[in-house]
């Protein structure tokens, strides 16, 4: 039997014990981006879950207060784990509004039809930001990649059961 000794390099040094991991501006960059796609979700969301009508439309009413309770929760997820890492979330409406890339949701009634494609697309597109900073989180973070597996998971479920509302076979 071998033992093994940590290199006194490896040492935590008395800050980071006290403190404990702390994200870099990379990583709290990154998190803050994909906060304000899932804050600006379930804003959209909800928009959609008010303004819909048509045929369908106490099925689809109700599978947007899932998407919207799961954003939120999500929301809620990456905002304490920012805070776990010593970074600080911005979930003020101005900067949601100014750095979501999420496209503007119409206003006024829409259509089952018109939703099942906005909220599509919204999904797919905060997923998308997601993926493109998977990367550079779970090389910094994997516990934090870990939460946005989850995530990224889910909304990618919501995408294929709200759309398969429109797809003809």
């Amino acid at each position: 039997m071998t033992s093994h000794t940590v290199p006194s390099n490896a040492r935590l040094s008395e800050r980071e014990a006290a403190v404990g991991f702390t994200a870099s501006r990379h990583l709290s960059d990154a998190l803050q981006a994909i906060l304000v796609e899932l804050v600006e979700l379930h804003l959209q969301g909800k928009q959609a879950h008010w303004n819909l009508v048509g045929h369908n439309f106490r099925d689809l009413h109700k599978q947007l207060d899932h998407i919207v309770d799961d954003a939120r929760d999500a929301s809620d997820t990456v905002a304490e784990r920012m805070r776990s890492l010593h970074a600080v979330p911005d979930g003020r409406s101005d900067t949601v509004t100014a750095t979501t890339t999420l496209p503007k949701f119409p206003d006024g009634e829409l259509s089952v039809a018109a939703v099942v494609d906005l909220i599509t697309t919204r999904l797919h597109t905060a997923t998308a930001t997601m993926r493109r900073l998977h990367d550079g989180v779970d090389a910094e973070d994997p516990s934090t990649a870990d939460i946005l597996h989850a995530i990224i998971d889910t909304l990618e479920e919501h995408a294929w059961m709200v759309s398969a509302e429109n797809r003809k076979v």
